[in-house]
């Protein structure tokens, strides 16, 4: 089955870690300090390519992970960065993070987006020699690379969404105009996963259709696959919406303009072309009863044709009318520009942080310290005392003092976190 949603977990290099080391200097250890920086963890990006039509390789790939820093060496020798792992995803992509936020929509062919950063990779104690401090004993960690849980949801762009109750015809009309293979079975949901197809109107026209599953009655309650691949008809210019002669055509027209109305957008007033299929040996009479029946039904002015899409037989003229309507949408429609984002979150102040007294405990919390927290190699005396210092230069030891803290109490970088340190 077509996976239109699906979840991933995507991590982010973790950057690596600086070191300590002295060169020699004539045979003697301890010299200068020339201990490298660590490289950069890997991002993770995310390409829109139409090349992709569905999110099905995700169902087997639930984790994205790029590569680690490397860690610094002697000599100052920077380590290796971690390279980017650069996902392909269909046009159309959605990434929508645990809150709820979506972090990246992905619209157009070749478009990117840096969807985890990579962690820093943290500094060697050649990067912190000074005239005070000329043989210094501190290198950082790395940083961790960005982690989270992400909800991949797709929403085909496309010109054209086929729809109409199961069997009606729409994949059979997709394979017939346009170069798409649908996979169809005699079974209530015939299309087996939603389909792309390239339809050449003319020498100068093409369109994007989409075949999109059959529904059934009461699919916008999420009742059998329909809830889920209504998404799909959400971007396209024009519905054409397929019905079987051998139906009772009313009913059914009915049944799917009130799952289009009752979706959680109203779909039902998206510009649509009725189209009566399978007239293959009705006589004209049996054919315009028919098409008399629709018209009680459907509203006024609505485009309405009766086509065999097994001969072709009205495809033609279908067609150049999917076409008018199409232009005339596109040219109302507000276009909005595309950007090479990178990770689209809310700005936030680094700087600020907070001190809480939890019972006995204090915790002090902020983007900026948090950081400098995880990059502290806490078994190191002197990284631990610069970290003091960082503090103290950012007022949190006198908020800390201000709330009560004795000496030899221990105060928490982080609500979940496993970075304390004594006051």
């Amino acid at each position: 089955m077509f996976v239109d949603k699906v979840r991933v977990m995507v991590q982010a290099g973790d950057g690596g870690s600086g070191v300590i080391s002295f060169r020699q200097e004539k045979f003697v250890d301890h010299g200068g300090p020339d201990g490298g920086d660590g490289g950069k963890g890997g991002n993770i990006i995310f390409v829109a390519s139409n090349n992709q039509n569905t999110l099905a390789a995700f169902r087997h790939q639930k984790e994205l992970k790029a590569e680690l820093g490397g860690a610094g060496s002697k000599q100052k020798k920077h380590g290796k960065d971690g390279a980017d792992l650069v996902v392909d995803v269909p046009v159309g992509t959605i990434a929508i993070d645990e809150s709820g936020a979506t972090i990246a929509d992905l619209t157009s062919d070749g478009q990117q987006v840096i969807i985890a950063k990579g962690g820093l990779g943290g500094f060697g104690n050649a990067h912190f020699i000074s005239s005070r401090r000329q043989a210094p004993r501190i290198a950082e960690n790395g940083e961790k690379g960005d982690k989270m849980d992400l909800t991949l949801e797709l929403k085909m762009i496309a010109n054209v969404g086929l729809i109409g109750l199961p069997n009606a015809g729409k994949s059979t009309l997709l394979k017939s105009t346009s170069n798409a293979k649908p996979e169809i079975a005699n079974y209530p949901f015939t299309t087996l996963r939603p389909n792309l197809g390239v339809v050449e109107i003319d020498k100068t026209t093409s369109l994007l259709f989409a075949d999109i599953p059959g529904l059934i009655e009461g699919a916008s309650q999420g009742k059998g696959l329909g809830d889920e691949f209504l998404r799909h008809v959400e971007r396209t210019s024009v519905l054409l919406h397929l019905i079987d002669i051998y139906e009772n055509v009313t009913k059914a027209y009915r049944t799917i303009q009130k799952e289009l109305k009752n979706y959680k957008i109203d779909l039902s007033s998206r510009p649509q072309i009725v189209v009566l299929n399978k007239i293959d040996g009705f006589d004209e009479t049996d054919v315009n009863a028919k098409l008399k029946e629709l018209k009680t039904v459907i509203p006024p002015k609505t485009p309405l044709y009766a086509i065999s899409a097994t001969s072709k037989l009205g495809v033609n003229d279908l067609l150049y009318e999917v076409k008018k309507i199409v232009a005339k949408t596109q040219k109302t429609a507000k276009v909005k520009p595309i950007k090479d984002l990178s990770i689209l979150r809310l700005p936030s102040n680094d700087d600020a942080w907070q001190v809480e007294r939890i019972d006995n405990r204090f915790v002090v919390t902020g983007k900026k310290i948090e950081r400098f927290a995880e990059r502290t190699d806490m078994k190191s005396v002197q990284g631990v005392q610069r970290l003091r210092d960082i503090m103290r230069k950012m007022g949190i030891m006198h908020e800390l003092v201000r709330k009560g803290i004795q000496s030899g109490q221990k105060i928490t970088i982080g609500k979940k976190s496993e970075y304390h340190i004594e006051f």
